[in-house]
């Protein structure tokens, strides 16, 4: 998971605030509305090309970002998980998700039912990219060369693979990181990662 300043970066750009997104808030924080909003957000990994993507936000609320000792004010989003806007949702959801183990957060995430994609949108900078590592610890990519450490014995093929067999132009198991795919004697099989290494 990100440091918090990680996910501050990732969570937004600055931009200067349009008259269509000042018109949108009002010229109030789309995020407390409490105070008047100074500084246009997109939410990533979204980019300020449209007004869907920002939020309007107000000095306190970005200074709020930039402590992560400030909780307290975070409170105020227990409206805004609430607004029309998806980028406020999303935005609303993400700086909610980030202290989810604390009790006041967890029940305003479980209030709301949001659409799977601002979801998604919200929890996308939390997502951590899964890698695939050979027997020594390197990094394997589609299409790399691998070279068995040790034999296997191939189920459901009346053939056996010996140590040092090379299999070339392999292909990653999206869903299990101890997997990849590569074919010996014209078979595609599965291997596991640690029994095989980078070539």
């Amino acid at each position: 998971m990100p440091t918090f300043a990680a996910f501050i970066q990732a969570t937004y750009m600055n931009t200067t605030i349009t008259p269509a997104l000042r018109e949108r808030c009002n010229g109030t924080c789309e995020l407390c509305t409490n105070e008047a909003a100074t500084t246009a957000y997109a939410v990533s990994p979204k980019n300020s090309d449209v007004i869907e993507n920002e939020v309007a936000i107000c000095n306190t609320c970005l200074s709020a970002m930039d402590n992560p000792a400030d909780v307290l004010h975070w409170h105020c989003l227990a409206g805004s998980i609430w607004n029309t806007e998806p980028a406020v949702q999303a935005l609303s959801y993400r700086i909610l998700y980030k202290y989810k183990d604390q009790e006041w957060a967890n029940e305003i995430i479980e209030t709301v039912e949001l659409d799977e994609a601002v979801t998604n949108w919200a929890l996308s900078v939390f997502e951590v990219k899964a890698v695939h590592r050979d027997s020594n610890g390197n990094e394997l990519l589609n299409g790399d060369t691998v070279v068995l450490t040790q034999g296997l014995n191939v189920k459901g093929a009346n053939f056996m693979a010996p140590k040092g067999t090379i299999v070339r132009k392999i292909r990653l198991v999206a869903d299990n990181t101890e997997q990849i795919e590569g074919k010996i004697n014209e078979q595609t099989i599965v291997i596991l990662t640690k029994y095989v290494r980078k070539s």
